[in-house]
């Protein structure tokens, strides 16, 4: 990973230009066709991509369908190996490093901006669908039945994003539903939890958590944000999910920083002022109080 003051996040606004060589795999986004959805059959570009990715997020979600082969990808620190019968789903401004992708692999790749489902209200892929949650496991075993409708539905869907007259968005947006409903059905069974405003609330928190981490230090900050007092973000935290609003704060901080200390050739002192603008060894104390070793030691273990 190239020197940088924190993990690359990619847009399409941006040409998601960071891998020069995987133009074809993180496709240039220059026309109004390719602004909200791409889908590519991985047999296709997959011997011209040189693994591993480096690490990175992107305003976009993002799935990988394995019919045939391997493949091994990483969802913030944990790296996932799944196979053929196999999906990978990625919310967006998640971190990801893809580490490999078998040469015999077949399936497809799709990524696709949220704002493509016009009518929907917010957040409702990550509260529909557990897959693209950030903190549930990404990978979802098909069965045979499930993997014939869906492979159905990557046909049509390619049909419709090479049609020389342009992409229908709603079309794409419908069938992507039906994808995700199909998929769903091959989770376990989950108790369902009830929607109300101090759920929703932590949601929002989280999410903004994961977009500004490097810009907002504090549970002011965030509570600014969301136009509510920190007192009321952390009593909706600390109902929800029996932490407080800086214990999620924290969490995240040190998530960020050891993907830092990992993949990037940022000293700990640049990651220290970069990340939280801190002292190198107060950010030491903190990152030691969090995890139970120095910084040092950590990258020492990676």
């Amino acid at each position: 990973m190239d020197k940088t003051e924190r993990i690359p996040t990619l847009s399409p606004d941006s040409g998601m230009n960071f891998f020069s060589h995987t133009i074809d795999w993180q496709p240039m986004m220059s026309n109004i066709k390719h602004q909200f959805f791409h889908i590519n059959r991985l047999e296709t570009y997959v011997d011209q991509l040189d693994f591993p990715l480096p690490p990175h997020r992107k305003t976009i979600y993002d799935f990988l369908y394995l019919k045939k082969g391997t493949s091994k990808r990483s969802k913030v620190l944990d790296l996932y190996e799944f196979g053929e019968s196999s999906m990978f789903f990625l919310p967006a401004y998640q971190i990801t490093r893809h580490e490999s992708v078998s040469s015999d692999a077949e399936g497809f790749f799709c990524h696709f901006d949220e704002k493509i489902f016009e009518d929907l209200p917010k957040n409702y892929l990550s509260d529909n669908y557990p897959f693209f949650q950030f903190q549930t496991n990404p990978v979802v075993k098909l069965s045979p039945l499930t993997q014939r409708i869906i492979e159905g539905i990557f046909e049509r869907l390619l049909v419709i994003y090479e049609d020389e007259k342009g992409i229908d968005k709603f079309l794409i947006a419908a069938y992507l539903l039906v994808l995700f409903e199909e998929v769903k059905k091959e989770l376990p069974p989950q108790v369902k939890k009830t929607k109300n405003a101090l759920l929703q609330i932590t949601e929002q928190y989280k999410d903004a958590l994961v977009k500004h981490i490097y810009e907002r230090n504090s549970v002011a900050d965030y509570a600014e944000l969301l136009n509510i007092s920190p007192n009321y973000l952390n009593k909706c935290v600390k109902t929800i999910t029996n932490k407080t609003a800086q214990d999620l704060l924290n969490e995240m901080l040190i998530l960020e920083a050891k993907t830092l200390l990992k993949y990037s050739n940022l000293q700990i002192s640049e990651i220290s002022v970069n990340l939280s603008n801190q002292t190198p060894s107060n950010f030491a104390r903190f990152f030691k109080s969090q995890t139970g070793i120095t910084p040092k030691e950590y990258i020492e273990l990676s």
